[in-house]
């Protein structure tokens, strides 16, 4: 028995160290975790105050960004507001009689008719881009956009739209003219067919 309690006491003593430097590592590993959440709590104050001020920022440029989504009534009520969607029905009527005269003319080919509809289809559709563009700019919550940029964009649509209706009334009257000269054309020739007695 005396044999065995040195080994047995070696033994005891090594754990007993082992447990000693298990110890001081639990305590050094308490320490820096300790520091760690030093650390963490400084910048995590530093960021939400930061964060805080920054919001606030924010709130002031939201402030102001929702105030760009409303629409000052006085906009809505621009005089050139009115005469978009005048032009818009002055393109319709105008394009529309011109093109069942010119249909019905009789001086046109049928592939001719068809360039002419595809021409006032083109006019049409990007006419309507414009009402949508108007809508957009005047109706509230859809762009963010000054008194002053929304005037400017309704005065561009209102120019383009003078643009459309300037071209349609230049097209039909170089139509008008073109089926005026056929027609006058296919008199002559049918006048000069029955003066020498030629049957069409």
């Amino acid at each position: 028995m005396l044999w065995l309690s040195p080994v047995s006491l070696c033994a005891q003593s090594n754990e007993v160290q082992q447990l000693l430097l298990n110890a001081e590592k639990l305590t050094q590993f308490k320490q820096i975790l300790q520091d760690m959440k030093k650390g963490y709590n400084l910048v995590s104050s530093g960021y939400n105050t930061i964060k805080d001020l920054s919001q606030g920022n924010f709130s002031l440029h939201k402030t102001f960004l929702d105030g760009l989504m409303t629409v000052n009534p006085a906009i809505r009520k621009y005089q050139r507001v009115a005469e978009i969607i005048n032009y818009q029905v002055l393109l319709v009527r105008e394009y529309k009689r011109a093109f069942i005269r010119f249909r019905e003319a009789g001086t046109f080919t049928s592939a001719e008719i068809a360039y002419t509809a595809r021409v006032y289809e083109n006019l049409f559709s990007q006419s309507l881009e414009n009402l949508d563009d108007l809508i957009t700019v005047i109706t509230a919550g859809n762009l963010r956009m000054s008194d002053d940029e929304r005037i400017r964009e309704i005065d561009r649509i209102y120019l383009d739209m003078q643009d459309k209706i300037s071209f349609l009334r230049y097209f039909n009257t170089e139509t008008s003219l073109l089926s005026l000269r056929r027609a006058r054309e296919l008199n002559n020739i049918s006048t000069m067919q029955g003066s020498y007695g030629i049957r069409p």
